[in-house]
């Protein structure tokens, strides 16, 4: 059994990576903090398209957390690995730097950043001595170009870039790949509070993406077929930063 584990799969880009896992014959475990019922939905979906998955609670910012509800499902699951991690999990807090308090930065810092370290290095030991795994971290625009009043979320998920490309060499004669994808304006409840309309006259494609784009990516990223890809970062944005 192919296993995946996808963080904040119960919304948005989590949900759509989630059935799109599915779709490729992985059993998915779709992580989520307090949504139960959008965490289920997702399920119902992954179902809904042949596959078959689980709900995995956790806060990605409590390494704690993360290691029992982890270390409790491969103890009730002997000989299974988690071969696929999307580091997926995200939040926004936007406020100038001037104002911004310090709770909103280290919260989002927090969740951004500091849950790639806690999940990955979790399940990194059973992908080398298995030689196969597969780390996908999304990331965002944010973190390559840096936007304003957002320098939080900026800077967090330029750390995961950074670490992207740094764990990808430390483990790539384990035949383990470490990716990232950065997606531009996507259509997802982080962004429903942006003025899309006026948002979307800057991107070359003229509209913001859909989660199912950067699922696919992903996907890829995911498959046998990306084997030879390991440290790259994959932008998603309709052509706004290149």
């Amino acid at each position: 059994m192919k296993i995946a584990l996808v963080t904040g799969g119960s919304r948005g880009i989590g949900r759509a990576i989630s059935v799109r896992l599915a779709e490729m014959g992985f059993f998915v475990l779709i992580n989520y903090h307090t949504n139960h019922q959008e965490a289920s939905v997702t399920l119902q979906q992954v179902r809904e398209k042949g596959g078959d998955g689980e709900l995995i609670q956790f806060d990605v910012t409590s390494q704690d957390e993360i290691e029992k509800a982890l270390g409790k499902w491969l103890a009730a699951h002997e000989g299974a690995y988690i071969q696929v991690l999307v580091n997926n999990a995200g939040i926004r807090k936007d406020a100038l730097v001037m104002w911004m308090k310090n709770d909103e930065w280290h919260d989002v810092l927090n969740t951004n950043l500091h849950s790639f370290l806690y999940v990955t290095r979790f399940l990194l030991k059973d992908m080398i001595i298995n030689k196969m795994g597969r780390i996908i971290n999304v990331v965002s625009l944010s973190g390559l170009k840096g936007l304003p009043g957002q320098a939080n979320y900026s800077a967090a998920k330029a750390g995961v870039i950074g670490a992207t490309k740094a764990l990808a060499q430390e483990i790539a004669k384990k035949k383990v790949t470490v990716n990232a994808v950065a997606p531009g304006f996507i259509q997802t409840d982080m962004t429903k509070d942006l003025d899309e309309a006026q948002l979307k006259t800057m991107i070359p494609m003229g509209r913001f993406g859909s989660p199912e784009e950067v699922a696919a990516v992903v996907g890829f990223l995911a498959s046998d077929e990306a084997s030879y890809i390991t440290g790259a970062v994959i932008n998603v944005n309709g052509g706004l930063y290149t």
